[in-house]
Formats: structure tokens, sequence, C-alpha cells
């Protein structure tokens, strides 16, 4: 079997979404972030937010508390019935209630306004860290993955069908199962799943791709019900249709 380990190769920059309605805020704050390895994207209100948010993968939320239409405390309260994303708040208000509210809402850090961004990029950082080293536990706790009648032993690298039979993969089709896995029942856009697919599987483009989904799909062909297991969005990317129990 191809080894997964040697197909990796450095991660991508780690995206933060800057939610802030202060035009000359966002710019700074997106030039650092950038300067310090992260790719950043901007919204300066909730619908954009909502939308950038649905349509790429996130891994932080600079979160402003005042924000024009819907405040910031409503979007973190949102978020988190819907996603464990980092959020550090933002805010020129400094009422101990805010943040006080703003963390019991389920933001992992909170930055008064005005503030050095070295030490925000240092909280930003912490944070990641943090959340690396849960989900890495997590993962560790759960290294059975069961969806859809199919069982994926992260451990030995082992997938069972339904029926009992052992199915082998390479590397990179292995690798990219944990990525459908891992977003099981969201789209991932084609963008993100390219983006996905070179940290994971090295070079890679369009066609590289969708022939790796198709060799994968075939393998998880073993009956009629596990045929529309891997969905194809037409022009945008792929989703993994199960759901998916960790053990």
């Amino acid at each position: 079997m191809e080894s997964v380990h040697s197909a990796m190769i450095t991660a991508p920059a780690q995206t933060i979404l800057i939610v802030e309605d202060d035009p000359s805020l966002r710019v700074l704050l997106g030039r650092r972030l950038q300067e310090n390895g992260f790719k950043a994207m901007t919204a300066q209100s909730a619908p954009e937010m909502w939308r950038i948010f649905k349509e790429h993968q996130i891994d932080l939320i600079l979160l402003d508390i005042m924000l024009p239409g819907t405040s910031g405390l409503d979007i973190c309260r949102k978020v988190r019935q819907e996603s464990e994303v980092p959020i550090i708040m933002l805010s020129a208000r400094t009422e101990e209630t805010d943040r006080v509210l703003g963390l019991e809402l389920g933001a992992d850090d909170y930055v008064p306004k005005p503030f050095s961004t070295k030490e925000l990029i240092a909280r930003i950082r912490a944070v990641l860290r943090r959340g690396a080293a849960d989900w890495a536990q997590a993962r560790e706790q759960q290294n059975v993955i069961r969806f859809n009648g199919w069982t994926l032993d992260q451990r030995r690298h082992e997938l069972t069908a339904p029926n009992g039979a052992w199915v082998e993969l390479s590397g990179a089709e292995y690798a990219l199962l944990i990525v459908l896995l891992d977003n099981a029942q969201r789209v991932i856009g084609r963008e993100r799943l390219l983006e996905l697919s070179r940290s994971r599987l090295g070079e890679s483009s369009d066609r590289s791709v969708d022939v790796l989904v198709s060799r994968l799909r075939r393998k998880l062909s073993q009956d009629e019900e596990s045929k529309s297991l891997i969905r194809t969005i037409r022009g945008f990317g792929y989703m993994l249709t199960a759901e998916v129990e960790r053990a």
C-alpha cells in the first residue's frame, strides 16, 4: 500500500475570517495576517460573513461586536449552534458584561480595542494551537469511523465494506476519504479540495482530483446504496452524503 505520510507536504496557510465594519482596520488586519503566514478573508456585515463562512473552510473568526444590523454577539451565538470554529471577539467597548457574555456564548478569546497587532497574532496562534491539540486528542480517542455500514480504522489504515470485505486504498485515496469524512454532509468546493489535495497528496490538478474521486467512488460502490456516497455538486465540488460516527 502507498505510504500516506510520504505523500504529505507542507500544510496550506490557515484561513482567518475578519468580520469588521471599519474599512481601515479590515485592511490593516488582513495585511498583518498575510505577513504572518495566514490567509485573510474579510466581511463587513453578517450577511457577507455567512456567505464566506458557508463557501470556504475557515480556521478562525475575528469577530467585532459592534456591527451594523446583526451584532457580533448574535453571530457568535449562531456560529456556535453549528460549528466549533475558534472565535476571537474584538470590541471597543470595555464593559465586563460584554466580555463575559461573549465568552459564555462560546468565544475562545476577547481582545479589547485598541490592541497591538503583534499581541493579536500571538493570541490567534495560541487559540489555534489549543484547537489543534483538542482536535488531535479527540482524533486519538476516536480512531474508528463508521459511515453507511462502512468502517475505517485510522490506526490500521483499513477500510472495511458493509459485507465485511477489506477494501485496499492507496495513500492518495485514503487521504481523500479522510477529507470527505471530516467534512461529511458538507459541500467541499473544488478550490478547497484542490488546496487540501496539494497538502496531502502532492501536486494535483482539476483532472487529477476528478480521477481520484472517481477511483474512490468506484471502491465505495459495493452496493446500490453506496453508489451515491460521494455526490458531485455540479460547478462546485463534492460531498460525502453519509452520516459519520466516530468511536
